[in-house]
């Protein structure tokens, strides 16, 4: 918040100092001075009508009084009351309207700031809480209850419930941010401990899967068949198991055939 200081004109009266954010009350203030003091005339005057060249003097001196050092220079060429005020009013119109461009662009921001899966609640509360405080600076009024809604809404499935909650129980008008992040931050961690427990369990089984495949798959080099007495397979696997069965087989077949005219 800005601090405007004041400075002592004619009259007693006391005239606030220009700043960036004030133009507009400041310069109905003075306008309710300088014609208190019969001397407005000498900014809004008629090309056919003469001035009192004392009024304008006095008039001048008003403006002066609450114009900081950096406006003077821009002023100082200046002779006319009027023609300081409309130099004046041209600066600081302009810098308002800018203003105004910026707060919209930030707000603009502060409503589509979404909190994505892979931020943790700390960064995406320190994006929020810069663009609230640049909207801040500018002059524009930024009530925390709207900071906190704002938290409530942008944040991703992983916290809806919570959410939900601080929504339905909480009071959301004495709620202030930091107190929210603290319970956003304490769901956090708590759901980092369960996602983690279960990461473990994963690896486990994982483990537990790859030694069962391990002893399908082992290395056979040093396994001797008790049927051919060679190296690499077991007997189950024997070829020469393989084409002893055969052979019996065939010599079934050949018996049953043999036997048919007898049996005939």
């Amino acid at each position: 918040m800005e601090i405007t200081k004041t400075k002592e004109g004619s009259g007693g009266l006391s005239y606030p100092m220009l700043t960036k954010s004030n133009y507009t009350t400041r310069s109905l203030k003075m306008k309710v001075f300088m014609k208190a003091q019969g001397v407005w005339g000498a900014i809004e005057e008629d090309p056919n009508t003469v001035v009192d060249e004392r009024k304008v003097q006095i008039s001048l001196a008003d403006i002066y009084q609450g114009v900081p050092e950096e406006v003077l220079q821009t002023i100082a060429e200046k002779e006319t009351a009027k023609e300081v005020w409309e130099a004046i009013k041209t600066m600081c119109v302009g810098a308002e309207q800018v203003k105004e461009v910026k707060v919209e662009t930030l707000k603009g921001e502060f409503e589509s700031l979404t909190m994505k899966e892979t931020y943790n609640i700390d960064v995406f509360c320190m994006k929020l809480s810069g663009i609230t405080t640049n909207i801040r600076v500018l002059g524009e009024v930024m009530k925390e209850p709207s900071v906190v809604r704002k938290i409530l809404r942008a944040v991703p499935d992983k916290f809806l419930q919570i959410a939900s909650n601080i929504e339905l129980f909480g009071d959301m008008k004495a709620m202030t941010v930091e107190e929210l992040v603290g319970r956003l931050k304490a769901h956090e961690e708590k759901m980092k401990g369960r996602s983690e427990n279960a990461d473990k369990q994963q690896l486990i089984l994982a483990s537990q899967n790859q030694k069962t495949r391990g002893a399908y798959f082992r290395d056979k080099s040093r396994i001797r068949c008790y049927n051919c007495n060679t190296l690499g397979h077991y007997a189950s696997e024997c070829s020469k198991s393989q084409r002893e069965r055969e052979k019996r087989q065939e010599v079934n077949m050949t018996v049953v055939k043999d036997d048919e005219p007898a049996l005939l």
